[in-house]
């Protein structure tokens, strides 16, 4: 089972999820795809993460910038596989100028973003790897968001690709569809 996590004000219908739930109907693994709106705040975006990893025997996450880095606490908590797409490194510092009003990208929805929700981003930082291996590691060096160099830096000891160009979307999401399927054990 495959849990997807978006990233900071995206969602399900974000063209990443939208494009592996569709690769994996197509290989008859629909029902092994979740992707849950996240709430705005990292404690609850957690909570309901924990509960569907519980309920569905989720083996890997796959998380895209803010995604990536609840990925990674949950890969760690839950002892999972991680795919983590253009990660946000440490997110409590990269989020900090988005302190206000936000929207939610997809159903325009207004949400604020408060220093409690920094708070709760720093409640779930992981310092250290426990197991590097379990995670891959996806950036493109044109992420104009984050600087891919702090997520390889981060990652050191797990499976990295590394593209050149691109952008923060990782434009080149469609080619890895089945690799991640693979990585999951689900091909």
């Amino acid at each position: 089972m495959i849990l997807y996590l978006h990233g900071f004000t995206s969602g399900p219908q974000s063209h990443k999820a939208q494009a592996l739930g569709a690769r994996m109907r197509e290989r008859g693994l629909g029902e092994k795809f979740i992707c849950p709106q996240l709430p705005a705040s990292p404690r609850e975006a957690i909570a309901l993460a924990e509960g569907l990893i519980a309920r569905h025997g989720v083996s890997t996450v796959v998380g895209s910038s803010l995604g990536g880095y609840y990925s990674t606490y949950l890969a760690e908590s839950f002892d999972l596989k991680a795919v983590l797409v253009n990660p946000a490194v440490v997110a409590h510092l990269s989020l900090q100028q988005y302190i206000g009003p936000q929207q939610w990208l997809y159903s325009g929805e207004p949400f604020e973003f408060t220093l409690r929700h920094i708070e709760e981003l720093r409640a779930i930082e992981v310092p250290v790897l426990g197991k590097p291996q379990r995670f891959w590691l996806l950036v493109e060096e044109g992420d104009e968001t984050l600087d891919y160099r702090h997520a390889v830096s981060r990652y050191a000891g797990a499976r990295q690709t590394v593209l050149p160009g691109g952008d923060h979307s990782f434009t080149r999401w469609n080619d890895y569809l089945d690799p991640v399927i693979a990585f999951a054990g689900l091909a």
